[in-house]
């Protein structure tokens, strides 16, 4: 059996704390995948593979994902809710990789709104 490393050790403490902070504490900056059943269904877990791969590519320490239920809104899934400190939520609907990757990359990392894609603000 191979014996863990201080090197290992702190890998794996970097791993954890990344994936924790993805979930909790303050941020300035909550994506909510809404994965309720009709959210998967329609791609819901595509959406946040996606979004989570934009995640690794950021350095960004103050931006939250987490997951809800369904919005009721089950026509219009997968629906994804952007909330940056001190502006609106926006919620953008039928949602698919590419476009959570524009959506990460523009209204995310720039605050430009892709209104293309938005179902309702506020």
């Amino acid at each position: 059996m191979a014996k863990v490393t201080i090197e290992d050790l702190k890998r794996i403490k970097e791993q954890i704390t990344r994936e924790t902070a993805l979930r909790e504490g303050d941020a300035a900056v909550r994506i909510t995948v809404h994965m309720g059943t009709s959210g998967i269904a329609a791609g819901a877990r595509e959406v946040m593979g996606a979004l989570l791969e934009e995640m690794n590519e950021t350095d960004r320490r103050d931006i939250r994902i987490i997951t809800s239920g369904c919005t009721d809104l089950c026509r219009n899934e997968p629906n994804v809710t952007v909330e940056i400190k001190g502006q609106a939520p926006v919620v953008y609907q039928f949602m698919d990789a590419d476009k959570m990757r524009k959506v990460f990359k523009q209204h995310v990392l720039k605050g430009e709104i892709q209104k293309e894609y938005v179902l309702a603000e506020n």
